[in-house]
């Protein structure tokens, strides 16, 4: 086992390669459960996600070992110390009380809604339409920052307008979309948004939760969020009347292996994020991120013969590389200001147990949520 770790750790290509791959092919199964298996079931599918995202969970806390956490006041770092071909460590399990479950239940919402609407979204509109869409969640987050009171600045809000601008030359003319697709996909979008400034306050914030942790926790609830998501808008009952005749598995294999498969793939996603984010450096993650994006693009447009037009063609080059100027604003602000703390010298707060590099927050002082430098790192691990 030993001999396996400097292996891992130094094949940091191979794990970017596979996380790309493991985005693109969940993109892909989402779209395909629609349009190829006729599972039009959104909720549904988003239930299964959680479902999958639950099991791989308990598994994974069942292989690596779990650290239990149970001070308040001071969590320990997220990730336990590093054993033998375990170069995350044990698990770092917090034990939460009433404010720390009740913000896992809020958050379990908006990361149901987004997913269960993103799935929605992929139902009306096509891929290409999805993700320039999606790629408005860094101008939103901006937006949400600036409403809470936080400063941004300026080098990002103008790397961020050649984002919108591109999404403009590309939702314009034939691509495919309807007005029920495009007021869905911007819900999308805002639930997104939503989910990156919340993730990133439950994975680095007070409660410092492990992403597995928080995975564990949040998506049982968020299942049960989707089941009746699917109950409320009919899906349960239309997978009743088409079960025996259609969907069951001795019938036709195709919609549940494309259904379970994209969930068991989601689970694989989160944790190749995991150890991409480890491994690598940030500004190298939102590199990989940006080529994902346009791959995914390539492929939706080659599988489904999507037709692009010369402006819709247009702003998708801008939106990708607006995305790719505002990923590498972002990350190079984030390495000035993680300079400027370790060159300044800290107080003793005493809390001595904090271990090297972990960030201090005065009590006054929260987590500030301009930390969208990091939402491809931190919060890009709890995803499906």
């Amino acid at each position: 086992m030993g001999l396996c770790t400097p292996i891992i750790e130094g094949n940091q290509t191979a794990w970017l390669v596979v996380w790309t791959a493991n985005n693109i092919v969940v993109t892909m199964m989402n779209k395909m459960a629609f349009a190829n298996v006729d599972f039009q079931y959104p909720f549904t599918l988003s239930a299964i996600h959680m479902l999958c995202n639950w099991i791989g969970a308990q598994l994974y806390m069942q292989v690596v070992g779990v650290e239990y956490d149970t001070d308040p006041v001071h969590p320990r770092s997220p990730v336990g110390a590093a054993g033998p071909g375990n170069i995350f460590g044990r698990v770092s399990r917090r034990v939460l009380d009433l404010r720390g479950q009740l913000l896992i239940f809020a958050f379990s919402f908006i990361f149901s809604m987004n997913i269960g609407i993103g799935n929605v979204s992929l139902r009306y509109v096509s891929v290409n339409f999805n993700q320039v869409m999606r790629s408005l969640v860094p101008a939103l987050t901006i937006a949400f920052s600036i409403i809470t009171g936080k400063s941004i600045s300026q080098r990002r809000k103008v790397a961020v307008l050649p984002v919108v601008c591109g999404v403009a030359m590309a939702c314009y003319g034939d691509m495919s979309y309807t007005p029920l697709g495009f007021f869905i996909t911007c819900l999308c979008v805002l639930f997104a948004a939503l989910k990156v400034v919340a993730s990133g306050l439950m994975l680095t914030g007070s409660l410092k939760l492990h992403p597995v942790d928080l995975l564990s926790y949040m998506a049982p609830l968020a299942l049960f969020e989707c089941l009746i998501m699917a109950s409320i808008t009919g899906e349960l009952a239309g997978i009743s009347k088409r079960w025996y005749a259609e969907l069951q598995p001795s019938v036709d294999i195709r919609p549940m292996a494309v259904c379970f498969g994209s969930g068991i793939l989601a689970f694989s996603l989160n944790i190749t994020s995991l150890f991409a984010n480890k491994l690598t450096s940030p500004l190298t993650l939102c590199i990989a991120a940006n080529v994902k994006q346009v791959l995914i693009i390539a492929v939706s447009t080659m599988f489904w013969r999507i037709p692009i037009s010369f402006m819709n063609g247009m702003g998708i080059i801008v939106v990708l590389i607006g995305s790719a100027r505002y990923s590498y604003v972002s990350v190079l602000e984030n390495q000035t200001q993680t300079s400027k703390k370790k060159s300044t010298p800290i107080k003793n707060t005493g809390n001595e147990d904090l271990e090297k590099g972990d960030e201090v927050h005065s009590p006054k002082s929260p987590p500030h949520l301009n930390t969208l430098p990091n939402q491809r790192s931190a919060a890009n691990f709890i995803r499906v």
